[in-house]
């Protein structure tokens, strides 16, 4: 009796944890433009990859997701500068934001020389990612996850937590009054968003992109 009481009371947050896959390695089903219509060209599937060969703007989840584990598999090219970037919405006159997982060859992208919050693993403009970090060279294969409750968020890169910070509070609100989005108060403050796979103008792949509602 005690054990089918225990799961009762377990089942109901069992329930509400969905994983959901949102790259199925064959197309872009699930994904937009910035302007909600349809990719027409520059990201290309292939084996079960998703290559960003040439300009074709950023991928948007169709749906938008609020607490969260995210885990994927990326590479970047030589000197390459990309991300993930979440709880993304639209802010008039500034396009479609929202926080961002840094990918970056850090050897050679320049990017990576304004700093560590610049730099793979951070949450970019914000935190800085361990300095004891464990990176793959551009061209090999790493693994990220994000896990995101609340205004609480963790960046993880091979294994290891790399970030582990607040999306508010006065830490957070010191590190925003000296960030790029200064002039936006409210940044960050909605507690859910789109997901975007960014295109910085440089070759990335990605796969295995997987998210788990919390």
């Amino acid at each position: 009796m005690r054990f089918r009481y225990l799961l009762a009371l377990l089942l109901p947050f069992s329930a509400m944890a969905e994983e959901i896959v949102l790259f199925n390695g064959k197309d872009l089903t699930g994904w937009t433009k910035s302007n909600g219509k349809p990719l027409e060209e520059g990201w290309k599937v292939e084996d079960g990859v998703l290559h960003r060969v040439s300009g074709g703007g950023d991928l948007l989840t169709e749906k938008e997701y609020g607490d969260f584990e995210l885990t994927w598999e990326w590479k970047i090219s030589e000197a390459g500068n990309s991300g993930i970037k979440y709880r993304v919405q639209s802010y008039p006159g500034k396009g479609m934001l929202g926080f961002e997982y840094q990918m970056l060859d850090d050897v050679k992208h320049p990017d990576a020389k304004n700093g560590a919050i610049h730099q793979t693993g951070a949450l970019y403009e914000f935190y800085p990612p361990a300095a004891d970090k464990k990176l793959n060279p551009a061209g090999q294969w790493n693994t990220s996850k994000i896990v995101l409750r609340g205004t609480h968020v963790e960046h993880w890169l091979n294994g290891s937590k790399v970030v582990d910070g607040e999306l508010a509070g006065d830490v957070f609100k010191a590190a925003l009054a000296k960030s790029k989005f200064k002039a936006l108060t409210s940044f960050g403050a909605n507690p859910k968003g789109k997901i975007m796979l960014q295109d910085h103008g440089n070759e990335v792949w990605f796969k295995q992109i997987v998210l788990k509602t919390l």
